[in-house]
């Protein structure tokens, strides 16, 4: 069974369509790879509550190379309250994904570990 044919006079519209969604789609792809492109962006791999005083996180970094990070890793109890925290500098060496692993000292027993936020270290002068 063939497809119908568009109604006469309605091609411009067609056309004007298409080109308009594969703009829109281009758009949306470079949107989404700008935005990630030389970001610092944490992993949490894994934790394990060692005590009621420490819970040890580890987590996988990825960023530019050569870029410093400062982290902050926070350990949570059960009503996800911070109970801890650590601010872990990472150096600029190491490639663009380095693994870390923070022992996070508690006030009370944690259940989890996170981290928090991530943010590049300005070069010195």
């Amino acid at each position: 069974m063939p497809l119908p044919r568009p109604a006469p006079g309605t091609t411009r519209w067609w056309v004007v369509g298409t080109v308009g969604v594969l703009i829109g789609v281009a758009f949306s792809v470079w949107f989404g790879l700008a935005s990630t492109v030389g970001s610092v962006r944490p992993e949490v791999t894994g934790y394990r509550v060692e005590s009621d005083a420490v819970v040890v996180v580890e987590y996988d970094l990825h960023r530019p190379e050569g870029t410093a990070v400062t982290c902050r890793v926070d350990a949570l109890d059960t009503t996800k309250a911070r109970v801890g925290t650590v601010e872990d500098a990472v150096p600029a060496t190491g490639g663009t994904a380095v693994h870390r692993e923070v022992r996070v000292r508690t006030s009370v027993r944690a259940v989890t570990g996170v981290v928090d936020s991530c943010t590049r270290v300005a070069p010195a002068p």
